[in-house]
């Protein structure tokens, strides 16, 4: 049982809950079986936050073209994800609340330079990404006030609508989805929906919840779009 709690505590629970459903076997505890779950659903979403954007980056890179993902959304989308890493990071969350944030940011700066790369132009790629590591490094220093990452954090809320409205509206004036991955859209959708809940479970703030319900309605928007537009897009206009 100690070789047990010593897996369990304090990654998946606090010593009180192990107590109640380990050795009290109240196995119908609440109040601690909501903590599990919040904290298994925190670990899946990091470990599935890995590859969330991978079929987007495939996508791109073997269609060697960036064609129909609007270079501002995932721009601002970059914005929104660093400042509410550096909060949570600077509000020292559990990793599992969090460490998504850290692998989205960097399948989503894969994406921006490839957009960059494959529309000829490496070399603002590669100033995109240095100038990222450079201001992220900035963020996450601790001299950073506490203030200026809650502002970010503040900030996302606009941000996040705002990129995932201008990526909308490049959809709906081009006709079609171009590159826009749907099972990278499905997955961010799903991994939203689940953080509400643990983001109010484990941190109990509720800007955090409200920045990721925002998240969902917006990728519902894009699936919406990505089923609406679906099949064979239509030929290039003649001169």
């Amino acid at each position: 049982m100690e070789a047990l709690r010593g897996w369990l505590v304090p990654f998946l629970l606090p010593e009180r809950c192990f107590d109640e459903l380990f050795l009290r076997l109240h196995l119908l505890h609440v109040p601690c079986l909501k903590i599990l779950l919040s904290k298994v659903l925190g670990y899946a979403i990091v470990a599935g936050s890995v590859m969330v954007k991978l079929p987007q980056v495939l996508k791109v890179a073997g269609a060697r073209s960036g064609a129909g993902l609007s270079l501002p959304a995932v721009l601002l989308e970059l914005l929104a994800l660093g400042g509410s890493g550096a909060y949570r990071w600077a509000r020292a969350f559990p990793f599992s609340a969090w460490g998504e944030a850290l692998f989205l940011l960097l399948q989503t700066l894969t994406i921006a330079f490839l957009i960059q790369h494959f529309g000829g132009r490496t070399g603002r790629g590669l100033l995109l990404v240095a100038g990222y590591a450079a201001l992220l490094g900035a963020l996450l220093s601790p001299r950073t006030p506490l203030a200026l990452t809650t502002l970010l954090q503040a900030a996302n809320l606009p941000i996040i609508i705002l990129s995932r409205l201008l990526q909308a509206l490049a959809n709906y004036r081009q006709g079609h989805t171009g590159q826009l991955s749907g099972v990278s859209t499905a997955l961010l959708l799903g991994g939203a929906l689940a953080r509400i809940f643990t983001s109010l479970q484990e941190t109990g703030d509720a800007l955090l919840a409200l920045t990721f319900a925002a998240s969902a309605a917006c990728n519902g928007l894009l699936l919406a779009q990505l089923l609406y537009y679906r099949g064979p897009r239509p030929p290039p206009q003649g001169d």
